[in-house]
């Protein structure tokens, strides 16, 4: 659930045995699938793919699950602009790099006999990176043996060429602690601390989740509403809408798109900073002509396009920007004092300067009509206390919010509450969100009954899933 959308690798189908041919006949068969799939892919025939599939393949993955992946995951990316093929292993399996409008991914192939498709893994591109040649700087002064563990962890993530700088915060048994490794900005020497600044990309939603909540309880929303009621007549009159709920928003079941079509029809549009201009005016006017995906209610597909609605929504509602809706009701009366979307001159010296997965320092991102979909910058700090406000009961207006957040509102393949997804590590159950943007990547998870958090924020575009679920397997045996 990298913002600003969810990349799932799908593997399908096994590998089948076939006769070995010259390397270079195979190559030219593999070559010609892969360029059936980067055609269906331009005019989005999901059927036309799911065709040049073996029949074992079939098997593995239904047409409908297969279609609704790569609507998810391939197509709302954008065309293939420029394709390279990086491997072509045992005159087999063939791996090609794809640079899309916002992201490069790379597709991993194979065809068996009659040259139909018997393997297809999607996933992002990653470069080898290589290990820092001496050992990052950290506030971790390793006097206890979690202060260990914790550092073995992490050393993973920061070491790495590729990233800058990290804070970490993990609840164990009611108690917290904090971490930083790296810089705020590569050879400035400063350690992040809990007050360093970060974008937090999706985990954004979780606070628009909040919001719905808060509203929903006040009496002044339902989850059932339908989202026509919220908008403009010239918008709800398109018939495609008066099925989509307010919870279907929240839970990614809207039918929705990951991201609207004129998307990158923007005046100024720039792929280092894409939401920027994404202005209402285009939002509503996409909204009056679009079609769905699926009936509402009825599958999940992770949809920025969607929460970014719901932002707007709870802004007509209350007659407030979402800033001040998220700093009036949550932020305040936790004592939040540096999570914001628009960052005013005299915090601004705290924000971390950001880089790409590749270790290029790249813009931060700024939002318009979708914020609500990943706008938010935070401290760790910040975002311990809305943790930790998440797992403990209060009497309180907001403590009742996040109650109802955490209630399930869909599961199927995926168990979705309200902005928060469930994930099991090692039989474990976590109410869940990450995010990232192209400079940034968050991790947010937590165990009520077990007292267990973890809350991570880098300013690397490089994914920090893998230490986050590192961190909570070492919790849970610590």
């Amino acid at each position: 659930m990298k913002l600003m959308r969810s990349v799932v690798t799908l593997i399908v189908g096994l590998f089948i045995s076939i006769n070995t041919f010259a390397q270079s006949r195979q190559l030219q068969k593999t070559d010609s699938v892969f360029r059936l799939i980067k055609k269906y892919s331009k005019t989005k025939d999901a059927d036309a793919i799911y065709e040049l599939a073996a029949i074992r393949f079939k098997q593995s993955i239904s047409q409908g699950t297969f279609r609704d992946f790569l609507f998810r995951e391939l197509f709302a990316l954008g065309p293939v602009k420029k394709d390279s093929l990086l491997s072509f292993v045992n005159n087999l399996t063939a791996t090609y790099k794809m640079q899309m409008d916002a992201v490069t991914m790379q597709l991993t192939i194979s065809i068996g006999d009659n040259d139909k498709l018997t393997y297809f893994k999607l996933e992002p591109f990653t470069e080898f990176v290589s290990n820092k040649s001496s050992l990052v700087a950290s506030t971790n002064e390793l006097k206890i043996a979690l202060d260990k563990k914790i550092d073995s962890v992490v050393r993973g993530y920061i070491q790495k060429s590729n990233t800058v700088g990290i804070s970490i915060a993990i609840v164990k048994n009611g108690q917290s602690r904090t971490y930083n490794y790296g810089e705020t900005k590569r050879g400035n020497g400063q350690l992040p601390n809990i007050g360093s600044i970060y974008e937090i990309g999706s985990i954004t939603k979780t606070f628009t989740a909040t919001l719905l909540a808060w509203y929903v309880n006040e009496g002044k929303l339902s989850l059932t509403d339908a989202i026509t009621k919220y908008l403009p007549d010239s918008v709800a009159a398109n018939p495609a809408l008066k099925n989509i709920k307010l919870v279907n928003l929240i839970n990614h079941t809207s039918g929705l798109p990951g991201l609207p079509a004129n998307f990158t029809a923007q005046k100024a549009y720039d792929e280092t900073n894409p939401y920027k201009n994404y202005t209402k005016e285009m939002l509503f006017s996409y909204l009056k002509s679009c079609t769905l995906r699926s009936e509402p209610g009825t599958k999940y597909a992770y949809s920025n396009l969607a929460v970014g609605l719901l932002g707007t929504i709870l802004e007509r509602v209350s007659g407030k920007p979402y800033e001040q809706l998220v700093s009036d009701i949550i932020c305040t009366p936790l004592g939040m004092k540096s999570t914001l979307q628009h960052l005013y001159p005299l915090i601004l010296p705290r924000f971390t300067t950001v880089y790409d997965e590749t270790g290029h320092q790249t813009p931060a991102w700024d939002f318009d009509a979708l914020a609500a979909c990943g706008s938010l910058r935070s401290t760790i700090n910040d975002l311990l206390l809305y943790t930790k406000a998440n797992m403990i009961k209060a009497d309180s207006k907001l403590s009742k919010a996040f109650e109802l957040t955490h209630q399930i509102t869909f599961s199927n393949d995926t168990k979705v509450a309200m902005g928060w997804h469930i994930i099991k590590v090692d039989g474990v159950s976590y109410y869940f969100h990450n995010g990232g943007t192209d400079g940034s990547s968050s991790f947010l998870a937590y165990n009520i009954e077990k007292n267990i958090a973890v809350v991570i924020l880098s300013n690397s575009g490089a994914s920090t899933d893998t230490t986050g679920i590192g961190l909570l397997k070492l919790l849970q045996v610590i």
